[in-house]
């Protein structure tokens, strides 16, 4: 059996676990935050033309940020009243600002590559969703672990035996 097929049937058996059910709403808020940004770019840049490609990709992932940080903080991690300034607010800010930026550098190629083809702005438009799912994508993993360390619902160590189990 395949390395990653042992780790998909680890985690199927665990999944009746708080590890398990913190991994499945923390995916959760990723696909629904994912789903408004690219819906939201998809409108300035796509259809309104609003703005460029950078400067929309910008736009789009800030906005969406917002209810991000509510859903992760309060669904997925299960944490209520105040937030902590220096201790949630921030890294989580720096995080979302540093996979803003990657995004920027993915919009940055496309329009690059648009222009150097002569790319029509209907194609364009698809490569900058793309571009955008892509660059939050490669966060992922990393802002989960980040979290998870902001929110201390649940020692890390617990997710890390869940992957080493696997």
């Amino acid at each position: 059996m395949s390395d990653l097929l042992v780790r998909a049937v680890h985690l199927w058996e665990k999944r009746d676990t708080p590890e398990a059910r913190k991994l499945f709403k923390y995916t959760m808020v990723s696909v629904i935050t994912t789903v408004f940004s690219n819906v939201v770019l998809i409108v300035v840049y796509g259809l309104l033309h609003l703005g460029g490609e950078i400067s929309s990709t910008v736009f789009a992932n800030a906005l969406a940020t917002i209810p991000s940080y509510h859903l992760n903080r309060k669904w997925a991690w299960g944490k209520s009243g105040r937030s902590h300034v220096a201790k949630e607010i921030i890294p989580f800010w720096v995080m979302a600002t540093a996979g803003i930026a990657f995004a920027m550098v993915g919009a940055a190629v496309v329009r690059h590559v648009s222009i150097q083809h002569d790319l029509n702005h209907t194609v364009t438009s698809v490569l900058v969703v793309v571009a955008n799912i892509v660059s939050f994508s490669i966060f992922w993993v990393l802002k989960l672990l980040l979290f998870n360390r902001l929110f201390h619902s649940h020692p890390l160590e617990e997710l890390d035996e869940l992957v080493e189990a696997a």
